[in-house]
């Protein structure tokens, strides 16, 4: 059911989560640009408005931001915490 993949070469892995790393990245970069523009629009609308409504957007979905943020740039893939849970799954995944 479950493909588990053959070790890579060394040269390889490097290169597999590397490109893991940026793309983690280069996903947030685009979330905090995402939020930024919409946010951004809603504040104008806000004020446009004569009303402060959109903090509340801008809160809320900070938060998310802010904790993707943490995932991305605390927590890489291949560090500490993220090799344990992985080592976790393959030894789940070849008990089946």
């Amino acid at each position: 059911m479950y493909n588990t993949p053959h070790p890579l070469p060394p040269g390889d892995a490097l290169e597999a989560l590397a490109r893991k790393r940026a793309g983690a990245k280069l996903g947030w970069f685009l979330h905090a640009l995402v939020y930024a523009a919409v946010i951004t629009g809603l504040t104008l609308l806000s004020l446009h408005q004569g009303r402060g409504w959109a903090i509340f957007p801008a809160a809320g979905w900070g938060a998310g931001l802010l904790i993707h943020g943490l995932a991305v740039w605390l927590v890489p893939p291949g560090g500490s915490l993220w090799q344990r849970l992985l080592e976790r799954e393959r030894a789940a995944l070849q008990r089946r």
